[in-house]
């Protein structure tokens, strides 16, 4: 990004003030201004106005700021009659001028490690570029287009919603080639009400898809392959065979092809599969997809293999949580072969009134996973989940904890397990459990 303070003004048709001077990033937090950034000056919990002065003092070359706030006339400015919308103006903007081939990735799971997964693979022949740590609403989504280096060939986008209508703008913005929808589960239900309402509504990012875009969906999901789906539809997931499960990584054959990703799971050949397909519809040779997904960069606490000090493994999967997700990490733990094996499981939020029903059915799903001793966190597992496994494990196998006592749990897991054993831990972020998680690897 190099652009003067009149072409942003140019873009956004929007009144200047000190026209000169140029911006070569972009930031909305003041605490992480770096040198010749644009402040964006968003309205929201905070006022992004009144933080001005500190991002000027930390090197922000202009601001984009809105006509209800005054300004000092020296100080580099674009104003708008909403910072957001200029945001996303902005960014769509640099996305049509650049005009890389756009994938967009959404899903209730899945969606981040299939943007490693795609990123890695489409790496290995194009300049890559993809949304970083978590920058996936209508804020990180402009923001990650803003970031794109200007020789990027193809851009892979995750795109988050949590309310009817929000893929609809974040696909408009990006106008994917290719998208991607990993699956259907109960995240946000609390909202939706149905798994149908979150089909429907992650059906939104074809919205801009292009008009010979593609629209790549799991076989296995009835609620997309029977949906009258407008454009070109792919399925994937189909024709894998020779699965191999182990504690460090996943091997299956696809397309005649032997493929190894390093991560347990076979929910994740699912993510594997959306990936390596478009790969191919981008013309990436198998070869290259087998090698890029064998050492991809996998974001933080998806699915994360890591190792206590005494040598217990760990299974972090503590950014989010719903039931489909749990049945599928318990069934991987299932068949990882361990002398011992221990299960955490956090709350899992934003399920409104469906909480204690898709909690409590968590009961036989736990059980059939032959865990030896499991530890519950937070008011719902301990209202719903806690009094049924009672009828199936004893006090010395089964605890409690309140989300406020972590530090407890914290030093009940130092001492479990020995070298070899595995301890899963998941739930939604709100728990906190990657806390526990840093305790356990110190």
């Amino acid at each position: 990004m190099n652009y003067s303070v009149q072409k942003i003004g140019q873009i956004l048709h929007a009144l200047t003030q000190v026209e000169g001077t140029v911006v070569t990033g972009i930031s909305f937090d003041s605490r992480n201004v770096q040198p010749g950034d644009l402040f964006v000056a968003l309205v929201a919990e905070n006022d992004g106005h009144h933080y001005i002065a500190q991002a000027l003092q930390h090197g922000a070359a202009a601001v984009l700021v809105d006509d209800q706030h005054q300004i000092d006339t020296n100080i580099p400015a674009v104003i708008v009659p909403d910072t957001l919308i200029a945001l996303q103006n902005l960014g769509q903007y640099r996305r049509n001028t650049i005009n890389p081939k756009v994938i967009a990735i959404t899903g209730s799971n899945g969606k981040t490690t299939t943007k490693d997964m795609t990123s890695a693979i489409m790496s290995s022949q194009y300049k890559t570029f993809k949304t970083p740590a978590n920058f996936n609403n209508e804020i990180g989504v402009p923001m990650t287009l803003l970031s794109m280096p200007d020789n990027t060939e193809v851009l892979v986008i995750e795109l988050g919603m949590d309310r009817p209508g929000q893929l609809t703008l974040l696909s408009q913005l990006v106008r994917p080639d290719i998208a991607i929808i990993t699956m259907i589960g109960e995240a946000h239900i609390e909202f939706f009400k149905t798994r149908e309402n979150i089909a429907k509504a992650k059906l939104e990012i074809i919205a801009g898809l292009k008009k010979d875009g593609i629209l790549l969906i799991p076989e296995s999901e009835p609620l997309l392959t029977n949906a009258h789906i407008e454009g070109k539809v792919q399925t994937f997931g189909e024709n894998v065979t020779s699965i191999v499960s182990e504690i460090s990584e996943t091997k299956f054959t696809y397309l005649h092809t032997r493929f190894a990703i390093p991560l347990l799971g076979r929910y994740n050949i699912m993510n594997a599969l959306a990936a390596i397909s478009a790969g191919i519809l981008l013309h990436i040779e198998l070869e290259n997809a087998v090698e890029a997904l064998r050492h991809f960069d996998l974001t933080k606490n998806r699915t994360e293999k890591l190792t206590t000090s005494h040598g217990v493994n760990l299974i972090s999967d503590v950014y989010n949580s719903n039931p489909t997700a749990v049945a599928a990490v318990l069934a991987t733990l299932k068949i990882i072969p361990a002398t011992h094996k221990y299960v955490v499981l956090g709350d899992m939020l934003e399920l409104g009134e469906q909480a204690a029903s898709l909690h409590a059915c968590l009961a036989q799903t736990v059980i059939d996973a032959n865990v030896d001793s499991v530890y519950l966190v937070g008011p719902l597992m301990k209202k719903y989940l806690y009094p049924i496994l009672q009828q199936r494990f004893d006090s010395a196998h089964l605890h409690q904890y309140e989300t406020d006592q972590l530090a407890e749990l914290i030093k009940d897991l130092q001492t479990l397990g020995e070298n070899g054993d595995v301890i899963l831990l998941k739930a939604s972020h709100g728990i906190h459990l990657e806390n526990v998680v840093n305790a356990l690897v110190k």
